[in-house]
């Protein structure tokens, strides 16, 4: 996505959660290689931010910028330097930081028809293998329900305890550096304090971080769920006003995200109560204060895959999950333009014909869209599970 970006915008905006590897990427990228890397992490680098940005971009003709939050100009002087140029230069300026409100809305109000956007995820599955992918989502959507199966086997891999990918996580040092429990509990306690002592007090958005951890952890526990924001207020003693407001800053902090609802009317879709997943299983497992995985956590490393596959697509995908009145629910609703994969994820290492009953539901409702519909589960074996339903290990998709 960096790269197609790099082509057609002047300026690249890498964001994400805090040590999801923005500046290791930005630095290591071979089509970035030939330009200098400044840090405003680097005191001198940030003095002259402050004090003479547009003399700063004159270092070169091509710059990678990171922190570019620590200075506040810096975004009117590349504006500045983009205007100027003409033709506009594809690709002149990559920048990163880490998000807060005050950047993204700086960033928003400063560079809009300037930049494009990639958001950098904690690794999927496959990039921890070192295979450097997502799932195979656009295999099966590109495949008709027979050619599934085969799509799904071509591959050979070891099969993976679930629980231990939740307990890894995604995040570069604690998945890869980091093989002992209590090294990432560690390791996890600093993320949390740094966010919490230094990131919040600049957006000016929490008025009590005593409360502001209550509502992480409260959330953690929920992720999986419907979120009901009054409920969640109620149990953690805020009021729906305040538990708007923090969840709106833990997802602009690319910590928390709501998954909407499908539904074939759009409007709907924003009406709808979104279901709650985090960025990191690992992370919000250390949050809640749990110990031991659950059936969500296997869901929400589920999503994230999802959600880093469509990140890398050019055409339009979304990401949803199904819900009827009736209490028919299916985990994750795949929607490109012509086509729709439904997928159940199941914790269990058994699948049987019952799990597939939602999957079915779904499928009755709109087959002209869906050709059939995927249940992950933690056992070993491909199979189909009804006439519509294939059953797979999730190590084997993801």
């Amino acid at each position: 996505m960096i790269r197609r970006a790099l082509e057609v915008s002047p300026v690249v905006v890498v964001l994400g959660a805090r040590q999801t590897g923005k500046s290791t990427l930005v630095r290591w990228m071979p089509e970035l290689g030939g330009r200098p890397y400044l840090t405003l992490d680097d005191l001198s680098i940030r003095a002259q931010a402050e004090a003479d940005p547009e003399v700063l971009l004159e270092r070169a003709p091509e710059l990678v910028l990171d922190e570019v939050q620590r200075a506040r100009d810096l975004l009117i002087a590349v504006k500045r330097a983009v205007d100027q140029d003409r033709p506009r230069r594809p690709g002149r300026f990559v920048l990163t930081g880490s998000a807060n409100l005050l950047m993204i809305r700086r960033l928003g109000e400063t560079l809009a028809g300037r930049a494009v956007y990639v958001r950098l995820w904690p690794f999927t599955q496959g990039e921890l293998r070192g295979e450097g992918r997502t799932g195979r989502w656009g295999e099966l959507l590109a495949t008709p329900f027979s050619g599934w199966r085969d799509v799904i086997t071509a591959c050979d891999r070891v099969p993976v305890s679930w629980r231990e990918a939740v307990l890894r996580g995604g995040f570069p040092v604690p998945a890869l550096a980091l093989a002992d429990g209590e090294q990432r509990d560690v390791w996890f306690s600093g993320y949390e304090q740094t966010y919490v002592e230094r990131d919040l007090p600049t957006l000016r958005a929490v008025e009590n971080l005593a409360d502001f951890r209550r509502l992480m952890q409260a959330a953690c526990l929920r992720i999986g769920n419907l979120l009901n924001q009054t409920e969640l207020g109620r149990d953690v003693g805020l009021s729906q006003p305040q538990v708007h407001r923090f969840l709106n800053v833990l997802e602009a902090s690319y910590l928390a995200l709501r998954l909407p609802a499908y539904a074939v009317n759009r409007t709907r879709r924003l009406i709808k109560a979104p279901k709650l997943y985090w960025c990191d299983p690992a992370l919000a497992l250390h949050l809640a204060g749990e110990a031991e995985p659950r059936g969500a956590h296997l869901e929400n490393l589920v999503v994230l895959d999802l959600l880093a596959w469509r990140d890398t697509r050019s055409a339009r995908a979304e990401i949803l999950y199904w819900r009827t009145a009736s209490g028919h629910e299916v985990d994750f609703v795949v929607e490109t333009p012509d086509r729709l994969l439904p997928v159940e994820v199941k914790a269990s290492r058994k699948a049987m014909p019952r799990d597939a009953r939602n999957l079915e539901v779904f499928l009755e409702e709109y087959r002209d869209l869906a050709g059939g519909g995927l249940l992950l589960y933690s056992g070993n074996e491909v199979f189909p599970l009804t006439h519509r339903v294939l059953a797979a290990p999730w190590w084997m998709v993801l």
